[in-house]
């Protein structure tokens, strides 16, 4: 008799509860099994529509990360439901869940700002592997963009880990396109409209040097004269480069400029100083006495 009831009891929990829990857990696989699914051709639509393979690689990570926030929805929700089918009270579990997630919330808020600074860089296309850029103090090749951290190497090797929650401002110098800036000094008695032809010139055989030409975007922008300086007037241009090209070609312009200034014999000039020694009310100057001192 009590083998009946028993038998009697686990077929209507079986055609009860037993068939919600299975029906469920049918569901989640094939929930699972359609966002794996079309996560994947999304993500590989998009990455598609750019020929960049860094563009393809961004996409690909915060791809991942979303489809894995929705999987452990999904496979948490299930488990609530199967829990209550199966007679567990699902209250103090979800409390405890919510003081435990408090704690590490509290514990580990830094890596969660972290992680989602990281996700809007990537989501906003801020930083790529290969861009220079200044990050608060620190410059330098970007070498790695992952979620929690932007790692770069400056120009005398050293690496730095720097945390995307720290990350307040950045400034991209290769971001489409690079230009270099020109301040150039010469002697107030040269000719401003001649140097400007020299610097022309100089950009025009740049442009048409096989070694060069390739990296340089547009002809030079010449501001014109943009200051009285002390020792020199100043004029300012810039160049629009590749990206990351821009010191490649202002080097190579500096030099062929200095170059050109020799032979024409225009004074790049240096500071100087002019000794005044004061004026009696006669007019006359007092002497200046110079005194060597042999060593």
């Amino acid at each position: 008799m009590d083998y009946q009831v028993f038998l009697k009891k686990v077929l209507d929990w079986l055609f009860s509860s037993g068939l919600h829990i299975s029906l469920v857990i049918i569901l989640t696989w094939i929930a699972i099994r359609i966002l794996k699914k079309l996560s994947g051709r999304l993500i590989q639509l998009v990455a598609q529509q750019k020929d960049d393979g860094e563009f393809q690689k961004r996409t690909q990570t915060l791809g991942a990360m979303v489809r894995y926030v929705l999987l452990f929805a999904i496979v948490a929700v299930a488990a609530m439901i199967v829990l209550k089918e199966l007679g567990i009270d699902i209250g103090p579990i979800l409390a405890a869940a919510g003081i435990v997630g408090l704690a590490v919330g509290f514990g580990a808020q830094s890596l969660v700002k972290d992680i989602i600074s990281g996700f809007f860089i990537l989501l906003e296309d801020q930083i790529r592997v290969g861009d220079v850029v200044n990050i608060g103090d620190k410059a330098g090749l970007v070498e790695k963009v992952s979620l929690r951290t932007t790692v770069l190497r400056d120009l005398a090797g050293n690496v730095h880990y720097v945390p995307n929650g720290h990350i307040n401002v950045v400034t991209n110098m290769t971001k489409d396109y690079s230009r270099y800036v020109f301040d150039i000094g010469i002697a107030y008695r040269e000719d401003v409209d001649e140097v400007i032809k020299v610097i022309k010139g100089i950009d025009e055989e740049l442009r048409n040097d096989p070694e060069f030409k390739d990296d340089i975007l547009e002809p030079i922008e010449i501001f014109g004269l943009d200051q009285f300086a002390a020792s020199a007037v100043i004029i300012k241009a810039r160049t629009t480069t590749l990206p990351i090209k821009q010191w490649k070609i202002g080097r190579e312009f500096n030099r062929r400029l200095k170059k050109r200034f020799d032979e024409l014999k225009i004074e790049i000039p240096f500071p100087h100083v002019t000794l005044y020694m004061g004026e009696g009310k006669d007019g006359g100057s007092p002497p200046l006495r110079i005194i060597k001192e042999d060593k």
